[in-house]
């Protein structure tokens, strides 16, 4: 029971120091950030694997894994579509 409330004290300070990192990034900023952030998203996705792979007993460990598959995956191709249509504005047009 210790271990869980320390986990969620940690959730939720991990979730407002976020928020608040996030609303202060100005916006010319916020893309090229993005796109170095999708190295992290890559090991969160290794993790993920890892998670749903496992085979444990615990069926909640596989699917909280295969969703967090899905969400890092998303997060990794997404980032990368904004990061090429943001280079795609610094392209000179012939």
């Amino acid at each position: 029971m210790e271990l869980l409330v320390m986990q969620l004290a940690l959730f939720v300070l991990s979730l407002f120091l976020g928020v608040e990192l996030i609303t202060k990034v100005p916006p010319t900023l916020h893309t090229p950030l993005m796109s170095g952030t999708n190295a992290i998203s890559g090991i969160t996705l290794v993790g993920a694997l890892l998670a749903a792979g496992h085979g444990g007993e615990s069926s909640l460990v596989s699917a909280l894994g295969f969703i967090a598959v899905i969400l890092a995956s998303l997060n990794v191709v997404g980032g990368y579509l904004v990061t090429n249509r943001m280079l795609a504005m610094f392209k000179r047009k012939n």
